[in-house]
């Protein structure tokens, strides 16, 4: 991943933010670079759902007000789910909403200032 390269960290300190449309609405998914494929079965039993898909592109800008790879670490008004690998590091890389711009922030606080409702792994 070329943020990795270009912060000289390893690629498991970078953190995508998905957001995922589900039969009870909108969540927010925050990954480590490393975590590998999605399993959206996994996800519909932690959170007792029925469907579950990536939203689309448009979605993604109207929940948000962020364009897909722009979209923040921090967003509270979505449950969000995290990935437990993200606390191996001390900081973590994301999403601040600006395109061009990259928040480094501790795993613990990434998961203070967000509603979380799970964990993966």
């Amino acid at each position: 991943m070329e943020g990795a390269d270009y912060f000289g960290i390893e690629i498991g300190q970078t953190a995508p933010t998905l957001i995922l449309k589900t039969d009870k609405g909108y969540y927010s998914l925050i990954l480590s670079g490393d975590y590998g494929r999605v399993d959206f079965e996994v996800l519909k039993e932690l959170l007792k759902l029925d469907e579950i898909k990536l939203a689309k592109p448009q979605e993604v800008e109207q929940v948000t007000g962020c364009k897909i790879g722009d979209v923040s670490l921090i967003n509270p008004s979505l449950p969000t789910i995290m990935d437990r690998g993200l606390h191996r590091f001390p900081y973590i890389y994301g999403g601040t909403g600006m395109s061009q711009t990259t928040l480094k922030i501790q795993p613990r606080d990434v998961e203070k200032l967000n509603h979380v409702v799970g964990f993966l792994r």
